[in-house]
């Protein structure tokens, strides 16, 4: 194709697909980004065994794939010869659903003789705010991203679409994963978070002293071992006995404050870090919880900055992200007068850092 022939819009909608975990989630956005329909279908095969099985994923995401792309298509009212992109996370994540979700967009983009964009994950994550009507005056680059999730928790600065700079990360456990792991030492199950939220919310977030790790230290790296470690301590000495509701209440909420209070201090440091961002951005599951998002909404407006998080639906592992992501690649290809990007020969990658979205538009090859 030449560049007289590209525009800044696919010919059509872009149908993409999300697989990277435990969500099976297809969705179809027009070309302006509007969602024209989506599902997500949560799988439930992984509590039993108190956290996500790749391989009972991958098999979920084989047999349920193509109903939830159907199902799409007709919520949607479009034929399969309608779409003029498609698009899916081809990582980083679990490798099995990886290669069920990418496998199955790459041969939909052949049969149907159109473009094919490898999505990265937390790239989708990173530019969802961006989505058309979704943050009050919009999310013009660059801006603070913190992305909080059960397998993510970093501070990007996002300077542009394949132009990501990280600030600091997690040096042991996600934010997500230390609330999954504390809510199974409560006998909360699995997924923890919600469940100890709610929990928390009986209890006194002063009524047990916890540690904050790295608190007011340079940089804004997280730890959420130690904290995590504390938490089983002070659970020790009821061994197998039940734990008395109150106290459970109040360990609960006594660490969602510690977490809460350790995001808000690597938060000022990140903004420090990024004096040029007048715009934080919160995404990932995590960011849903209340304590957490108030502790945000206070940090950026202390500093002079909009705050903004995606509702929980976009929060959460989802499609309409990887479509925005798809659309976000095709126009910023089209900006610098390069070929349509068409990822079909490109391999899933469970690890995909965003650092190496860099060279993405040096990389990007005609549609053959």
């Amino acid at each position: 194709m030449s560049h007289s022939d590209m525009t800044v819009a696919p010919p059509g909608p872009v149908l993409a697909i999300e697989s990277s975990c435990d969500e099976t989630a297809c969705a179809i956005l027009a070309p302006d980004g509007a969602c024209l329909a989506q599902h997500v279908v949560s799988q439930d095969g992984h509590a039993h065994f108190g956290g996500v099985v790749p391989e009972i994923a991958a098999r979920a995401h084989l047999a349920l794939l193509p109903g939830v792309v159907r199902a799409t298509l007709d919520e949607a009212g479009l034929h399969p010869a309608d779409i003029g992109l498609v698009a899916a996370s081809t990582g980083p994540g679990l490798i099995g659903g990886l290669i069920v979700g990418s496998g199955f967009a790459k041969g939909l983009a052949l049969a149907l003789d159109v473009p094919f964009v490898a999505v990265n994950h937390v790239e989708a994550h990173a530019l969802t705010a961006r989505l058309p009507g979704l943050v009050e005056g919009g999310a013009p680059f660059p801006y603070l991203l913190l992305l909080v999730s059960g397998g993510h928790c970093q501070c990007v600065a996002v300077e542009g679409v394949g132009q990501y700079r990280k600030l600091g990360g997690t040096i042991d456990d996600a934010a997500g994963e230390a609330f999954d792991k504390v809510a199974k030492m409560l006998g909360l199950g699995w997924p923890g978070g919600p469940a100890l939220e709610k929990l928390a919310r009986e209890g006194d977030p002063t009524a047990i002293p916890l540690p904050r790790p790295l608190w007011r230290r340079p940089g804004c790296d997280f730890s959420f071992s130690g904290l995590k470690t504390a938490i089983a301590q002070k659970l020790a000495p009821y061994g197998q006995d039940a734990l008395p509701r109150r106290f459970a209440a109040d360990l609960a909420a006594s660490f969602q404050q510690a977490v809460a209070d350790v995001v808000a201090d690597r938060i000022e440091h990140a903004l420090d870090m990024m004096p040029q961002a007048r715009l934080l951005v919160a995404a990932g599951g995590v960011a849903a919880n209340t304590v957490l998002r108030a502790r945000l909404e206070d940090c950026a407006a202390r500093a002079g900055v909009r705050f903004a998080a995606p509702p929980l639906r976009l929060c959460t592992d989802n499609a309409v992200m990887v479509g925005w992501a798809a659309l976000e690649t095709w126009r910023e290809a089209a900006r610098r007068h390069l070929p349509v990007p068409d990822d079909r020969a490109m391999r899933p990658r469970p690890r995909w850092p965003l650092e190496d979205m860099a060279t993405r538009f040096e990389t990007v090859a005609p549609t053959p």
